[in-house]
């Protein structure tokens, strides 16, 4: 349950902001379709008050049925589109909720031993086994389909998607969103990623964004770098006051623009030309775009590999002399990933043989050939040639019928 706690919360938490988003939406439209239906019918009440034609009566009434009829419908697309976010977390809930019913339950299993036959036991293990494969194989998906889709392999992910069934576990939608608005800021524009703060106004405002005031200001930059000056003082007029209370001095820095040449070598206002803040604000909005739907800055995927990796990294992983073929820190892949992270804590130590990947213990003591150099007893016979003689993997230096000893650790 706790690996379920750490590691699903964006599973959850996504689909849940994306309800609570449309129930807003609707709970709006629904109040203004039923102003307007308020509306036409006091003009009906008007109208019967005022004596008014039987015509005139007759056209009110037809105003108020069609206001009706796109409440009806507006209610109705409202209903629809909750009822499918609902059923998204539904399913979600469901599926986390299959890993927590198939883990076995070491007590209850205990109570039960004495009243189930052996083999029946063992089917039931092996069925639930297989549940838990099932769901961690699906997990795994999960995963690839969601690091593929921050890598920007938004074809890739959507195939695997739809080819293991799993497309309302994943959170396409929001990438698929995130990847036009990104392509629209790459080719130098802001109108999809102003349109996209519009939609989440309310909820940007509670996490402190300042994205839209980025945008903004780079609105006002490009008027100035196209020379509208005029243009840049009306835009700025129109949009900053909303921005003045907490960007001040950045609005006091963009304003100074006004009395710059685009060529300018002069800090800030050199940055604040510089085509490159576009990238910036491609990097800004997908930041903002994971904060508002507390997503981590980094996929689960990439997050656990690199768990993995610190619970198995040793000082071992780095020396050219003793690397393991079967440790995978020790890949150059990997080993690379696993640069930056800590060492693995062991509270106790185990001894594997480097030749044959196998643990040193009674069953395979540890034997030391005459350079100090030490491998597991059922590795000798491996590494001895023809006429007796032991060649050191690590040193290449051979031995003709050593003196090998036992090593007894403490």
């Amino acid at each position: 349950m706790s690996e379920i706690r750490s590691m699903e919360h964006s599973t959850l938490k996504v689909p849940y902001e994306i309800l609570n988003k449309k129930f807003r939406i609707a709970q709006k439209t629904l109040d203004r379709e039923l102003n307007q239906v308020q509306n036409a019918a006091l003009e009906v009440e008007k109208g019967c008050a005022n004596g008014s034609s039987v015509g005139e009566i007759r056209r009110l009434l037809g105003g108020v049925v069609e206001r009706l009829q796109v409440f009806k419908r507006k209610a109705d697309e409202s209903f629809a589109d909750e009822l499918n976010a609902t059923n998204v977390c539904k399913r979600r809930l469901e599926h986390l909720k299959q890993n927590v019913q198939c883990e076995p339950n070491t007590s209850s299993n205990a109570n039960n031993n004495n009243n189930i036959e052996t083999g029946s036991s063992s089917t039931s293990g092996e069925v639930n086994q297989a549940a838990i494969d099932q769901w961690k194989r699906m997990r795994l998906d999960r995963m690839i389909i969601e690091h593929f889709l921050r890598l920007g392999y938004y074809e890739s992910a959507e195939r695997l998607a739809i080819r293991t069934g799993i497309k309302d576990l994943t959170n396409l939608d929001i990438f698929q969103t995130s990847r036009e608005v990104e392509q629209d800021l790459a080719n130098h524009k802001t109108t999809k990623c102003t349109m996209w703060c519009n939609d989440n106004k309310s909820k940007l405002r509670k996490i402190d964004s300042n994205i839209e005031f980025q945008l903004r200001v780079q609105e006002f930059v490009e008027l100035i770098r196209e020379n509208k000056r005029l243009d840049a003082v009306k835009h700025a007029r129109k949009y900053f006051p909303a921005f003045g209370n907490d960007q001040l001095k950045e609005i006091c820095q963009v304003m100074a623009l006004l009395a710059f040449q685009v060529d300018t070598q002069l800090e800030p206002y050199k940055r604040l030309l510089d085509p490159k803040r576009w990238d910036d604000l491609v990097l800004n909005f997908r930041n903002e775009n994971y904060r508002l739907f507390q997503l981590s800055s980094q996929s689960l995927l990439s997050v656990a590999v690199q768990a993995g990796l610190s619970a198995l990294k040793t000082p071992k992983c780095y020396s050219t002399v003793s690397k393991n073929a079967n440790c995978p820190v020790c890949q150059d892949d990997f080993n690379e990933i696993a640069k930056n992270l800590p060492f693995s804590h062991c509270a106790q130590s185990r001894l594997i043989c480097r030749v044959t990947g196998l643990p040193l213990n009674e069953h395979n003591l540890p034997m030391m050939l005459p350079n100090g150099q030490i491998y597991g007893q059922l590795a000798i016979p491996q590494i001895t040639k023809e006429n007796g003689v032991v060649v050191c993997p690590v040193t290449k230096q051979p031995f003709c019928q050593p003196k090998i000893e036992k090593v007894f650790i403490m």
